[in-house]
């Protein structure tokens, strides 16, 4: 764990699924970005080369999604949902080598294996509402696995992300100091436009359990507007000491039932919100849904004066 440091500011990568659709890639499915491990995996290795080469010192897998009961829903065997889970992170590894051998950077280069809630295999939009419940015992049977291949296949640590349920973050944590105790972590929760969790938990109440748990190495939100950010970091900083992650979305507006998204262009940019975010305290910023190479680069730009 002391291999990454986190005491400065990281630039964590953008959305997956967007740059794959450009790409040609059919994401609309209950599997979402995980359609590109099984149809076009070479293009998930552009999707995160071309985030390095804007800036990005951390690249989430494409394994958000990604869960052997998923695959098996789509009609693949185990053993083949194994092999795909396996193969998010070598693709990102895949990427990180070839970029850092065309340009022998010295800045640090981190693979995060992406944990989505159970709300994402559900695949109807709760990770948004958080409004599902099982057993702590039965959070842990779902995702032990996967957590399983992403750690044998060399991932830096573990994105808990877009995480709407305090139990299931709670179970996971659980899991992660019991089963995988060399490989760090962030909690990354999905929120309201209040400052809840999706299921109601307070923000504040969530943080402040995982303050003393050291594997959990950075605490924040995602895959909220970008607008909802500087008040939920200022939130957070109340409550932990940890480095707080934020990766917010674009500005767009997703609709779970038709899974399209309605384009705001009055959004604001990264370049204008992400040293407000700076200045209240959080030191990993990235983008999710919806953002683009070229909004990295803009919060990589603003980071490096920072």
């Amino acid at each position: 764990m002391e291999r990454i440091d986190f005491d400065q500011p990281l630039v964590v990568d953008g959305a997956m699924a967007t740059e794959l659709e450009k790409l040609g890639v059919k994401t609309d499915t209950e599997l979402w970005s995980a359609m590109a491990l099984i149809h076009d995996p070479q293009a998930v290795v552009a999707v995160h080369k071309r985030y390095f080469e804007v800036g990005a010192n951390v690249a989430i897998t494409d394994s958000y999604q990604a869960n052997v009961p998923a695959f098996e829903a789509a009609g693949l065997t185990p053993a083949e949902g194994r092999r795909l889970i396996t193969e998010s992170v070598k693709l990102a590894q895949q990427a990180r080598d070839t970029y850092l051998a065309a340009t022998k950077t010295k800045r640090p280069l981190w693979i995060a294996g992406s944990v989505g809630p159970y709300g994402a295999y559900l695949a109807d939009g709760s990770e948004y509402t958080g409004n599902y419940q099982l057993s702590r015992q039965q959070y842990q049977n779902f995702h032990r696995e996967r957590m399983q291949l992403l750690a044998a296949a060399g991932v830096d640590l573990f994105a808990f992300e877009t995480q709407p349920n305090f139990e299931e973050a709670k179970a996971l944590v659980a899991l992660l100091e019991n089963e995988f105790s060399t490989l760090p972590a962030w909690v990354s929760f999905s929120v309201d436009q209040q400052g809840r969790l999706c299921d109601g938990t307070s923000l504040s109440k969530a943080v402040a359990y995982f303050e003393d748990h050291p594997q959990v190495v950075a605490i924040g939100v995602n895959c909220t507007a970008m607008t909802n950010i500087e008040k939920r970091v200022k939130t957070v900083a109340t409550v932990t000491t940890k480095p707080i992650v934020v990766y917010p979305n674009n500005g767009d507006t997703y609709d779970p039932a038709s899974k399209t998204w309605q384009v705001n262009p009055a959004a604001p940019t990264f370049s204008e919100l992400v040293p407000k975010w700076l200045a209240a305290g959080a030191s990993l910023i990235g983008g999710c849904c919806r953002t683009t190479p070229e909004d990295i680069q803009q919060v990589a730009k603003v980071m490096l004066k920072h």
